[in-house]
């Protein structure tokens, strides 16, 4: 299941992408919202990779930017910080 914010966006349906050896495809966690390997990013070169993911440090909900410090007390995933990365 997937959190669909808008019906029929650009994000939806996603085509097929054959990544090129060497590279990565990078997607967003917002799909509805990502600049990621689908739209604007592109593959990504393997000599790009500086290190790997191991904790989320904070998370916000509702597409709101964590700069709008005025949302946090309600939009703050307060369950997601600090947590390691599987």
């Amino acid at each position: 299941d997937t959190l669909d914010l808008a019906q029929n966006t650009i994000g939806d349906d996603t085509r097929e992408f054959v990544v090129p050896a060497g590279h990565f495809f990078m997607m967003g966690d917002n799909r509805d919202n990502s600049s990621d390997s689908r739209f604007q990013v592109g593959y990504v070169p393997a000599d790009y990779l500086v290190g790997r993911a191991n904790i989320i440090f904070f998370s916000i909900a509702g597409g709101y930017s964590p700069l709008m410090f005025w949302k946090w007390p309600t939009e703050v995933r307060g369950s997601r910080i600090l947590n390691f990365v599987h």
